[in-house]
C-alpha cells in the first residue's frame, strides 16, 4: 500500500504560493517557481507573505542579470543560500543542480553557507550533485549510505592526516579541491615522509604505549610494509588494538610476501615487545611461553 503524503494541498493563494496541511492540522505555505520548463520548490514557510517574497525574490534572481556572484551575500532575502545560488546557475549555465553548485569554465564551486567556496573538478560533479557537503568544528564530510566520510578521503588522505604534514595544497588555498591541488605526502598509516640535509627518507612509527620507531627506508612502500609487520607483532605479543593495515597496490603477493619477510624493525621495538610478550605469557600461564617467544623470529 503506498503511504499517504505528509501534507494536502488545499488551495492556491498568491501567485508561486500553496497552502498546505499538515497531518497534524498545522497549516503552512509551500512556494514554487517554473522556469525553462522546470518547476523548482523554493521551501516551506510559515505565512503566505513570506512564501510570496521567496517566489518574487526566486523571479527577480531569474530576470536580473546583473545579480552574480559578486552580489552575495544578499540582504533581506527570504531564500537560504543553497536555493539563491541553485537558481543563479540554472539561469547562468541552463542546468539544475539541486546542491549549491555553481558551473565554471574547467571546474565548479561549490558554496557551503558560513563556510565560504570549495573549488572541485569536473569530474566530482556527479558525486557532488547528489551528495550535500557538511562541516562540523571545520571537518568537511558527506553523508553516504548512513556513514559519515571526509572529502579528503576522495583523494587517498586518511582521517588522521595533518595537513602540511601529510598532504598540502599547492596554489596554498585549502579550499581549492582540484586534483592537481592536491599533493599527498603521506600516503601510508604509520609513515611519515622526512629529510635531513636533503636527504629524503620515509620514517614508521608505531602507537604502542607511546609512539616507538619502527625503522628508516627509502620508500614509503617499504615504510608502509614495515608498519605492518610491526602491528602484526605487537598483535602477536597480546596487544588487543586493532591496528590498522597499509595496502601497497605497487607490489605483487609475492613481492610483498618477500619484502615483509626481509624488512627489518628496530631492536628497541623487538625488545620492547619481547618483555610485553614475557608479561603477558607470565601473569596467563607459563604455558604458554614456549609458543609465545618464537612470535618474533621470522
Amino acid at each position: 500500500m503506498t503511504a499517504k503524503p505528509s501534507f494536502v494541498t488545499i488551495l492556491s493563494m498568491k501567485k508561486g504560493v500553496f497552502q498546505a496541511k499538515k497531518k497534524n492540522g498545522t497549516l503552512y505555505y509551500r512556494a514554487a517557481i517554473t522556469h525553462s520548463g522546470r518547476k523548482i520548490s523554493l521551501g516551506s514557510y510559515d505565512t503566505e507573505e513570506t512564501a510570496s517574497n521567496a517566489y518574487e525574490e526566486a523571479l527577480r534572481l531569474y530576470e536580473s542579470p546583473e545579480i552574480t556572484l559578486l552580489s552575495f551575500p544578499l540582504s533581506d532575502c527570504p531564500l537560504s543560500q543553497d536555493k539563491q545560488i541553485t537558481i543563479l546557475n540554472h539561469r547562468d549555465n541552463g542546468l539544475y543542480i539541486k546542491t549549491p553548485i555553481y558551473l565554471r569554465k574547467g571546474y565548479f564551486s561549490y558554496f557551503l553557507e558560513n563556510f565560504g567556496e570549495l573549488k572541485f573538478d569536473n569530474d566530482d560533479l556527479f558525486y557532488y550533485s547528489s551528495h550535500r557537503i557538511l562541516c562540523h568544528g571545520g571537518h568537511l564530510y558527506v553523508n553516504d549510505f548512513g556513514m559519515q566520510y571526509g572529502i579528503l578521503a576522495r583523494y587517498g588522505i586518511k582521517n588522521y592526516a595533518v595537513a602540511g604534514r601529510d598532504y598540502r595544497f599547492a596554489n596554498g588555498d585549502d579550499t581549492d579541491f582540484r586534483y592537481e591541488n592536491i599533493i599527498v605526502v603521506n600516503r601510508f598509516h604509520g609513515v611519515c615522509r622526512i629529510e635531513k640535509a636533503g636527504i629524503v627518507s620515509f620514517e614508521a612509527k608505531i602507537h604502542l604505549n607511546g609512539d616507538f620507531l619502527i625503522g628508516r627506508y627509502e620508500t614509503d612502500s617499504l615504510a608502509a610494509v614495515a608498519y605492518n609487520k610491526a602491528a602484526d607483532a605487537a598483535t602477536r605479543a597480546g596487544f588487543t588494538k586493532q591496528f590498522p593495515k597499509n595496502y601497497i597496490s605497487e607490489f605483487s603477493s609475492e613481492e610483498y610476501a618477500k619484502t615483509y619477510r626481509a624488512i627489518p624493525l628496530s631492536t628497541r621495538l623487538l625488545d620492547y615487545l619481547r618483555s610485553y610478550n614475557w608479561g603477558t605469557v607470565h601473569k596467563n600461564g607459563e604455558s604458554r611461553q614456549r609458543s609465545a617467544a618464537k612470535v618474533f623470529f621470522y
